[in-house]
């Protein structure tokens, strides 16, 4: 399948982008780039308890108020131009209101993977990669290009799911091992996880839509 070129049927992806965008310059214009960092990005810790939390953003919103906050400039601009592209094709096919469950639930998905794997720790994790890593999914499984060969439509959808996971997997770890080095800190399990749920969730929007239609 090839991705529509509409921008007219993307605009909830344009206004998450835009959204997105909005906060880090004032964030930043305001000089409190780094204390929305800590009040709104997402504290696996904070599940347990942490003293002096309730200064902070509602621990249950900060999945979401965590993809607002980002790091700096580079990393906002690869957030989006990610979205942008992938949002607009995958938004033409599952709709607007599909595309908003499916970028909520990848960053939920990815707070929760992310959580899984460090659920003591107290460095606040922000920037909406785990979302778009949702979006990414989805148009993988939209767009990309069915490697295997097996008569089963249904065996083949699954078989490929497990493909395109596997090779996001290992893109992720070697990435993730490559900025450690560097030491900058990469929310691995938050990318993984918001992939597997935009790969879960592709053909069930898909339907959704259509039944509605």
């Amino acid at each position: 399948m090839r991705p529509p070129e509409s921008w007219r049927r993307a605009r909830v992806t344009v206004a998450i982008a835009a959204v997105t965008a909005a906060a880090w310059v004032l964030a930043g214009a305001l000089g409190m780039s780094d204390i929305a960092a800590v009040w709104g990005g997402f504290i696996p810790g904070r599940v347990a308890g942490v003293e002096g939390d309730e200064a902070l953003a509602p621990l249950l919103l900060t999945p979401l108020s965590a993809s607002l906050v980002h790091a700096n400039f580079a990393h906002l601009a690869m957030n989006l131009l990610i979205l942008l592209f992938c949002g607009r094709a995958v938004e033409n096919i599952i709709g607007g209101p599909g595309l908003a469950i499916l970028y909520v639930t990848g960053a939920y998905v990815a707070a929760a993977a992310h959580y899984a794997v460090g659920p003591s720790h107290l460095t606040p994790m922000v920037g909406a990669s785990g979302a778009i890593s949702a979006v990414l999914g989805t148009y993988a499984m939209l767009f990309g290009r069915n490697r295997v060969k097996i008569a089963d439509p249904k065996l083949a959808l699954f078989v490929n799911a497990l493909w395109l996971a596997a090779a996001w997997v290992v893109l992720q770890i070697v990435v993730g091992l490559t900025f450690t080095k560097a030491g900058v800190a990469i929310a691995i399990a938050a990318h993984i996880g918001g992939f597997f749920i935009g790969l879960l969730l592709a053909r069930p929007l898909l339907l959704l839509r259509y039944r509605k239609a």
